[in-house]
């Protein structure tokens, strides 16, 4: 699992492998990541948009933003969390996921950043 605390925002990552959606003749590398959210300020939050880098070990880059995760702007309030899963699929069977959430104080209405922690994503068949 990784782990990242910024600006009084955790957020906690944990990958799967998939190998009923994934297929090693045709290269297709399905994962699944899992994103807890925690509020550790004093104030209400709301998580606004998302930005990704998605990259893969032959050389694919994409990137994905928008607003809010998986369909939904979260509101949190102090020590308070969200959960939400989500997927992607790789041509190869490593891959790296970066990015950052724009998040919202309902308290005085800036916004601010949160740092998703860089994760990889191993196909077991590809660590032997």
């Amino acid at each position: 699992m990784e782990v990242l605390i910024t600006n009084g925002v955790k957020i906690s990552v944990e990958t799967y492998y998939h190998p009923h959606y994934s297929s090693d003749m045709e290269g297709r590398n399905c994962f699944e990541y899992r994103i807890r959210i925690e509020n550790l300020n004093p104030f209400r939050i709301q998580l606004l948009s998302r930005y990704w880098l998605i990259e893969d070990s032959n050389g694919e880059r994409k990137i994905v933003e928008g607003p809010g995760v998986v369909g939904q702007q979260p509101i949190l309030e102090q020590d308070q969390e969200h959960r939400y899963t989500s997927h992607c699929i790789f041509n190869s069977g490593i891959g790296r996921m970066s990015g950052y959430y724009i998040m919202n104080n309902l308290q005085n209405g800036n916004h601010f950043e949160v740092e998703v922690p860089a994760f990889t994503l191993f196909a077991p068949h590809v660590l032997n």
